[in-house]
């Protein structure tokens, strides 16, 4: 078989990089890991979610439904479902972030494209009581380092709205660039509003963004016993 390009066409593992662990790393609020969404964290995803509802519904996609309709216990299984059944086919990555072993928030590489793009996008959201202290940094650093390693994967791209100054300063700090700014770009409380969009391709990460954050002083590796 080949492409429309006339290039042969070459099967690929179902889906390189999942399941997967990856951590720790140290970073002032604990310490950092990511893990496999399960359906027995519905109870805690719930609690952050509605106890931080104005913390997070500013930044996120409007959806149908209330807040509390779409973040109650009854609405994981759903949720959790549909991103295992995504993962089963090699579109997505969905991850728990723990601190201290805790679930503390999401991070999901999704819209995996395979063959010549090998790209996807970064989103990720972390509890109130944990912002500032480099827990999203050390979640988006574990997990691109997978996806351009193990994922196999060439290029991430993460959407943020420009106002949302802290999580600009972590995909900064991961290393990503902006590349450009997507005009009315998604709906987010009822209007559609402007979003930067930031990359990073694998050959831009040297030694990892890990290895960069620790040299930087802002994240430490525990030491091997």
């Amino acid at each position: 078989m080949s492409t429309g390009y006339g290039a042969p066409y070459v099967a690929e593992p179902q889906r390189p990089g999942w399941p997967a662990r990856l951590g720790p790393l140290i970073v002032p609020a604990g310490t950092v890991r990511l893990r496999p969404l399960r359906l027995r964290d519905g109870g805690e995803w719930s609690r952050i979610r509605l106890r931080d509802h104005a913390y997070l519904e500013r930044w996120e996609p409007t959806q149908p439904g209330s807040w509390r309709e779409r973040n109650a216990v009854a609405a994981w299984p759903s949720q959790w479902a549909t991103l295992r059944r995504l993962a089963k086919r090699g579109q997505c990555f969905p991850f728990a972030i723990t601190v201290d072993d805790a679930f503390a928030g999401q991070l999901t590489i999704g819209n995996i494209v395979r063959a010549s793009l090998r790209s996807a996008w970064i989103g990720y959201w972390v509890s109130s009581g944990l912002a500032g202290g480099g827990v999203a940094t050390a979640a988006v650093a574990l997990a691109t380092d997978h996806a351009f390693t193990e994922g196999r994967l060439h290029r991430l791209e993460a959407t943020v709205r420009p106002e949302n100054a802290a999580s600009l300063r972590v995909l900064s700090k991961a290393g990503y660039r902006r590349e450009g700014l997507f005009r009315r770009y998604l709906e987010v409380q009822g209007e559609w509003r402007d979003h930067f969009c930031y990359a990073l391709t694998a050959e831009e990460t040297g030694d990892g963004v890990v290895a960069r954050l620790v040299a930087s002083g802002l994240a430490t590796v525990p030491e091997q016993r």
